[in-house]
């Protein structure tokens, strides 16, 4: 009711009301019973942006598909570097570098989860959010207005709520888990490793993540726009890094090991994820048929591995030729 009743009113708010300056600045309803009241142009709650009319409106849309990829994308990252370092400080011998995969993927599963909870609607595993725009919604603060050329009217508030701050929420409970688990998870099973290579994958969260939350701060807005082909480009590099540095010339070399084929099969995951993302699926008869290319670096790398040798280059990087 307060809902319409406001709609009502709304055109009637530039008659009573001047226009607040700049871009996201706004006034906030304030109910009063039934009665709208509209206080004082500034920032909008959390939760709400300014509209065309700049009153604050509660952000009531549902995150489209490219924003929950946007999402899974930073969800990915820090998984993604958890299980490099387990790798690289695990050892070839150590057979607690599997379970330790399984217990980082279990860490950041369940921070997504309670992310999601604690989120606005509480409780429920949805979210709801303000339409991205532009990209100057992600940095509000860039754009508060000084109406007199003297004072500044600070308006910096959330334009595209919750992607900007949940990312922030997520990271924390991660680090949270990871804290609480892992450190006697790892005493107990990494018995192959000495004392001061145990916990160095753990040491080296506390490294990473924040530079993800400084990446997040900063370049936030750039990572929505950036992300898909920064998934693509790098699943294709790493891929054909890996390809090489494991001297893979053939399909015979690709299955005869199985970590070799599960590498293979993620790198693929990732070449879809990217495909998906700049498509968008917008026109599904269009989009769909690029998922068959997925298969193809692969393949290319193959035909044309006996040509380059890579086995070849790497014993000459070795010998410092």
């Amino acid at each position: 009711f307060q809902g319409s009743l406001g709609g009502l009113l709304l055109r009637h708010v530039v008659d009573f009301y001047p226009t607040c300056p700049g871009l996201y600045c706004g006034r906030p309803v304030i109910w009063n019973g039934s009665h709208p009241k509209y206080g004082e142009c500034g920032v909008c709650p959390r939760g709400e942006r300014s509209n065309a009319s700049k009153i604050c409106d509660k952000c009531t849309d549902s995150p489209e598909l490219y924003d929950w990829l946007y999402l899974g994308f930073m969800a990915m990252l820090p998984l993604v570097l958890h299980w490099f370092f387990i790798e690289w400080y695990s050892g070839k011998k150590s057979s607690s570098a599997l379970f330790q995969h399984v217990t980082a993927l279990l860490e950041c599963s369940a921070a997504a989860i309670v992310t999601l909870l604690v989120s606005d609607p509480v409780g429920a595993l949805t979210v709801r959010s303000c339409r991205v725009k532009t990209l100057s919604d992600w940095y509000t603060m860039l754009y508060n207005p000084s109406p007199d050329y003297v004072t500044t009217l600070h308006c910096t508030h959330e334009a595209v709520y919750p992607l900007y701050t949940i990312v922030f929420i997520y990271y924390a409970f991660c680090l949270v888990l990871m804290m609480l688990l892992r450190p006697l998870l790892v005493k107990k099973i990494a018995c192959g490793l000495g004392k001061s290579d145990r916990f160095k994958s753990i040491y080296a969260a506390l490294y990473f993540f924040p530079i993800l939350t400084v990446t997040q701060a900063v370049g936030g807005g750039l990572l929505y726009y950036a992300f898909p082909y920064i998934v693509l480009v790098l699943s294709l590099v790493t891929l054909a890094v890996y390809m090489s540095a494991s001297e893979i010339q053939c399909c015979k070399d690709l299955i005869i090991k199985k970590k070799r084929l599960i590498v293979l099969f993620s790198h693929w995951l990732l070449h879809a994820y990217g495909i998906i993302s700049i498509s968008r699926l917008d026109k599904l008869n269009q989009d769909l048929p690029l998922l068959a290319l997925i298969p193809t670096p692969a393949l290319f790398y193959l035909l044309t591995a006996k040509y380059t040798e890579p086995s070849r280059i790497l014993s000459e990087g070795g010998n410092g030729h």
